[in-house]
């Protein structure tokens, strides 16, 4: 891994130890949880012509991956089965967070069940059908259920210090 300071303040370069305690922790999206006052991920994938798509997406962080949903026929799900490019950002309370990479969808049953439960442990009832989750709910821009599971792969991740000590680094993952 290298880390890159991008802070042009004076601020020291970001531990990753300091990033990596956030990007493994349970970001709800509850009021008054995050930063500002909640969290809320944002996936941006590459529409045909090139140009950003930008949706919220709930995450969950499980075993060192972050792992969202996508209904089959949203946008978003078509985009990166042309693509798997994209990025997945989110405001905590310490860090803005950037991850540029890849996502793959998830078909292995172990680690769908896996993720499952930990959706399930975080508010979220979904269960595996087949090769997808369900549940009796998601957000509206899941599409309807069955939704698929994708897992990101960061090549990099940005981390703009949001408190005490400020700072802003890029960490090469690849």
């Amino acid at each position: 891994m290298k880390a890159r300071n991008l802070d042009g303040y004076g601020a020291p370069t970001i531990e990753w130890a300091r990033v990596k305690t956030v990007l493994d922790g349970r970001l709800t999206q509850a009021p008054g949880s995050g930063g500002p006052q909640r969290h809320t991920a944002w996936l941006t994938t590459i529409n045909p012509d090139g140009s950003p798509h930008v949706r919220p997406v709930g995450v969950i962080a499980h075993d060192g991956s972050w792992y969202f949903t996508s209904g089959p026929a949203t946008r978003k799900s078509g985009n990166l089965a042309r693509d798997r490019r994209c990025v997945v950002s989110v405001a905590t309370e310490q860090f803005d967070l950037v991850l540029e990479g890849t996502a793959d969808r998830v078909r292995d049953a172990s680690e769908l069940a896996c993720v499952a439960e930990a959706f399930v442990h975080s508010g979220w009832p979904a269960q595996v059908a087949g090769d997808a989750l369900t549940a009796e709910y998601s957000a509206p821009s899941a599409g309807p259920p069955p939704w698929r599971v994708y897992r990101t792969q960061p090549a990099a991740v940005f981390a703009l210090a949001t408190s005490e000590p400020f700072g802003a680094t890029k960490f090469r993952l690849d």
